[in-house]
């Protein structure tokens, strides 16, 4: 059984005394230190190993989704069947790159995206525990594969994951806007799903939004705030006409970034220490040149700040505080993923906790490491840091391929320091190397398609700048310049009113 809450506050209460003994580097307010200089961003060529990751990750939603429903199974292969929400809304988005890159034809897509949100407009919603899918609009995070309703009594009404899946429902209504019959009703399911979300009902403490709530438990006693992919609930909050929140939600989300800011590795940013958090909101809008009051004040954007994130996690893995096996220039990315055991064991002659699912990470806070690396983390960076995530994907693909490549792309994650004769939670041992992943996860492939995507032309950003919906929810977040203070362009596809 997989529980996946995505609690970074409680997270970073647990492992903060974690971060200073295993970072060592690891602050918040450093006085001035000389800082590594991020060179100007550069645009190297993709090479031919990026059009078979770009094909492989896309038929891990193509051909693992059911086709009647659009339900993506939340990994693959899987012993327990049922789908995340959030890589639904992952696979809503490769559906149309898959037209861009000739994978299949637009009505094949069409037919797929209709399945998808026919089914998501009219699976039931209510207060039950049981045979629901979600509650004043929002999603349950992991929804049986077969009947679409709420999996299992564990399973929350999660704000994030709806989020994520709205990322995907969004692309759609504005990706399918030529005039025909089934892609306008694309574009009105599209719309009918995003605003009938109570955002207002998720703030249990305003104006911060809520984590999720459980039938039987209420709502889950944390919210969203620190510097994380919590980010894209507060914009398509703010963007709703309906059922939107005040503007000071992101005043709040915002004022809450007091701990997360601070130097690590010699790069001074907006923290978050798995690289999942720098990566997912940017899947579906393009913060390049567009600033909030806050990023104002810092002189920089968030997609600077992400840049900033990916050169600190190189930078973490090539110093390897804690000695893990094959750390370095080209090795490295820590972010949620799966890993070996929750186990302890003796490593280089001190005791390391390592962990299962379980998010991984290295900076200001939320740090942890016990040697996995997940290859989405780099992979999924392509955008912001092209010249180091280049030639690092290309190494662990020509290095470990033969152990950590296969069907769909790059298996989950690896640890080549785990090599213990112990019950494994997941994947297995290959002698001579350490532990490798059994499974891919949709919510780790569904950033490596898109930020390729996104790098290659700007792809999915282009056709979210169109979208009302990001556009005012950016603009009530207080955001200008760049392509939002340019006129929207093309068919809008909705209407704001």
């Amino acid at each position: 059984m997989l529980l996946r809450y995505r609690l970074p506050s409680l997270f970073a209460a647990i492992v903060v005394a974690a971060c200073v003994l295993a970072h060592g580097g690891c602050s918040q307010r450093e006085p001035e230190p000389p800082r590594a200089a991020v060179t100007p961003l550069l645009r190297p060529p993709l090479t031919p190993l990026f059009d078979d990751i770009e094909r492989r990750t896309f038929n891990y939603f193509w051909e693992t989704a059911n086709p009647d429903t659009g339900l993506v199974p939340d990994r693959y292969p899987y012993t327990e069947p049922f789908s995340s929400i959030a890589a639904i809304g992952f696979g809503l988005t490769a559906y149309g790159i898959g037209v861009e890159r000739g994978y299949v034809s637009r009505d094949q897509a069409v037919q797929r995206t209709l399945a998808t949100l026919r089914f998501l407009e009219g699976a039931p919603q209510g207060s039950r525990a049981e045979g629901m899918a979600g509650y004043h609009g929002f999603y349950y995070h992991f929804l049986d594969l077969k009947t679409g309703a709420r999996y299992a009594d564990w399973v929350e009404l999660s704000s994030v994951d709806t989020a994520l899946l709205l990322g995907g429902v969004l692309f759609s209504q504005s990706y399918f806007d030529q005039d025909t019959k089934d892609e306008a009703e694309i574009r009105r399911l599209a719309d009918t799903i995003y605003r009938r979300v109570e955002w207002p009902w998720m703030q249990a403490r305003p104006p911060l939004i809520a984590m999720g709530w459980m039938p039987k438990q209420g709502y889950i006693p944390y919210d969203w705030q620190g510097y994380n992919e919590g980010m894209l609930i507060y914009i398509l909050a703010l963007g709703s006409p309906t059922q939107g929140v005040g503007t000071n939600a992101w005043t709040a989300w915002t004022k809450s970034y007091e701990h997360a800011w601070g130097t690590f590795q010699q790069q001074e940013y907006l923290g978050f220490a798995p690289l999942f958090g720098h990566q997912y909101s940017h899947v579906w809008i393009d913060f390049r040149g567009i600033q909030d009051a806050y990023m104002r004040e810092r002189g920089f954007d968030y997609f600077e700040n992400s840049r900033r994130a990916t050169y600190a996690q190189r930078a973490y893995a090539i110093a390897n505080p804690m000695g893990w096996k094959l750390y370095g220039e080209n090795v490295w990315g820590l972010t949620a993923s799966d890993g070996p055991a929750g186990t302890s064991q003796d490593y280089a002659g001190s005791t390391r906790a390592f962990r299962h699912y379980s998010a991984r990470g290295a900076g200001i806070a939320d740090a942890f490491d016990d040697g996995t690396i997940a290859p989405t983390a780099a992979a999924a960076s392509l955008p912001f840091a092209p010249e180091i995530v280049i030639p690092a994907v290309e190494e662990m693909h020509d290095q470990f391929g033969a152990q950590i490549y296969s069907t769909y792309g790059f298996l989950d994650a690896f640890n080549p320091s785990f090599t213990y004769d112990v019950p494994l939670k997941t994947g297995h041992l290959v002698p001579g190397f350490g532990w490798v992943a059994s499974d891919y996860i949709g919510i780790d492939q569904g950033p490596i398609i898109t930020m390729i995507e996104n790098y290659r032309d700007d792809f999915v950003w282009k056709v979210m700048r169109r979208n009302p919906y990001i556009r005012r929810g950016l603009q009530r977040a207080g955001f200008t310049g760049g392509w939002l203070d340019e006129p929207a362009g093309g068919n809008t596809t909705a209407a704001v009113p």
